[in-house]
């Protein structure tokens, strides 16, 4: 009687602990999403100030952005940015001479555009494309920032080797695969994807985190290969 009433204590004590796990990874989950809320909404409302202060650079659109471009990747020659995940970090280095494509990706980062969007799209033993979210203000920071998409620039010799970041078309129709330049994926197949080449303009590589590239790589998703929670990301300029 004694031994089964300890196991019956032992059993209930790993019960409540194991509850208690899951109720503390949740509470941190929980909190790492209202941080990401309260840094969009900040990010929103700089952005507002500056439109309103006229400090905001200049609302982008398909007429502006090259010449727009190709006088900020002069003045802003950093080409290295660490991606931050609940997973670790995962670093990639920008390729110079794809000059929109990275100039385009420094500028939303110094705009710190991409904090708080998700890894939204997971295609096992694919790729991992982030840069959007389901939240109103991300929708209304693009808007602030402008309406605008990039030409390929797929003539440079860079091929879709696993760890290669590249940037996607935009859904519209589009026949001259003009690029979603708020949204990138990064390769996880080995040794690459290469029917990509040609079509998609890689503009850099992962040159440490491969590692957590495969680990969101794993994560579960439903049928429109979206996470079934959320991986949120950070993302700074590194030089």
């Amino acid at each position: 009687m004694i031994k089964t009433k300890l196991g019956i204590f032992i059993l209930t004590s790993l019960t409540s602990l194991s509850q208690c796990k899951t109720q503390n990874k949740e509470i941190q989950t929980e909190r790492k999403k209202i941080k990401s809320e309260v840094i969009i909404e900040n990010q929103v409302s700089k952005l507002e100030k500056q439109n309103k202060q006229g400090k905001n650079i200049v609302v982008l659109n398909d007429d502006n952005a090259i010449p727009f471009f190709h006088k900020y990747e002069k003045e802003n020659p950093e080409n290295k940015i660490r991606i931050s995940t609940r997973f670790g970090d995962i670093d990639i280095k920008l390729y110079k001479n794809t000059p929109y494509h990275r100039a385009n990706f420094i500028y939303l980062t110094k705009n710190k555009y991409f904090n708080g969007t998700t890894f939204h799209r997971v295609v096992p033993d694919f790729v991992i494309q982030g840069g959007n979210s389901d939240r109103n203000e991300t929708a209304k920071k693009r808007r602030l920032i402008g309406k605008y998409l990039l030409p390929p620039d797929t003539r440079k010799g860079f091929k879709h080797h696993r760890g290669a970041i590249s940037m996607p078309s935009s859904e519209i129709e589009n026949p001259h695969k003009l690029a979603s330049p708020f949204e990138f994926f990064i390769v996880k197949q080995s040794p690459g994807a290469y029917h990509l080449d040609g079509s998609y303009t890689v503009f850099g590589k992962v040159i440490n985190g491969m590692n957590i590239v495969d680990e969101i790589n794993k994560q579960k998703i439903d049928n429109r290969d979206m996470p079934l929670t959320n991986i949120y990301m950070e993302i700074s300029i590194i030089e």
